[in-house]
């Protein structure tokens, strides 16, 4: 059940962060918010008086896991399981099933995925969103090689859909998760190019490849770009 966070932002959507509600057994929450009172709200009335046992949590960025507090507030005995937690944890339980939970850095050094083997769905975090790429912040960790694994390690579990953590339900996974590979190979394309035109800073590379930006989305750019040399450059790609 989709339970949107209300951190609405050009980064998040106009709705904010995806949150899913597991409920049965163990009802457990994917991914935090950031603890707006109307989301907590939300979770609650959908729980219907049960109490939240368990908080998934796909990566450490604030707007995923920023809720982690007032959720322990609100509940508190609720358990929180990210990467820490869940190290050498191959399934958990949740709602009335078990998730399959396996790591996908590349985003995040920490990020996971949560997949329903029983339904098909996977719970996807930052790997992917419709109508947009995701940032690989190399300053935060971000590195480009785990993240193209980790694309194919989620395209060959061969999921019915992903629920995102921003966006609307991923309905075929397997053609937007190619696109995407195919998107960050074109974009290693035009950083080698830039490259090779004599650019010797992130900066300089991101204003070639990406044109003008807003500074918000320049500075996320950069980040992206300094991903991409992170990965060439044991390839031997140089300057010049």
């Amino acid at each position: 059940m989709l339970i949107p966070a209300g951190n609405a932002s050009a980064w998040t959507g106009p709705t904010g962060n995806n949150t899913w509600l597991l409920r049965g057994r163990v009802p457990a929450l994917v991914d935090a918010g950031v603890g707006h009172v109307t989301h907590l709200d939300a979770v609650a009335a959908a729980l219907d008086g049960a109490a939240l046992d368990v908080l998934l949590i796909t990566h450490g960025h604030a707007d995923h896991s920023g809720g982690i507090e007032p959720c322990r507030e609100r509940w508190p005995g609720v358990r929180v399981l990210g990467a820490a937690a869940l190290a050498g944890t191959t399934h958990v339980a949740a709602g009335d099933g078990m998730l399959r939970v396996v790591p996908t850095p590349g985003h995040a050094p920490d990020h996971l995925i949560f997949f329903d083997e029983a339904s098909g769905d996977l719970y996807c975090g930052d790997l992917v969103r419709l109508g947009g790429t995701i940032v690989i912040p190399a300053s935060k960790g971000g590195n480009l090689l785990q993240y193209l694994d980790s694309l194919r390690c989620v395209r060959d579990l061969s999921p019915r859909r992903l629920l995102p953590g921003h966006g609307p339900i991923i309905e075929e996974p397997a053609r937007i998760i190619e696109e995407y590979i195919a998107h960050r190979a074109e974009r290693e394309a035009q950083v080698i190019e830039a490259l090779q035109a004599g650019c010797t800073t992130a900066g300089e590379m991101a204003a070639r490849v990406y044109g003008p930006l807003p500074p918000e989305i320049a500075a996320a750019a950069v980040d992206t770009v300094r991903a991409h040399l992170q990965k060439l450059r044991p390839d031997g790609v140089k300057p010049g």
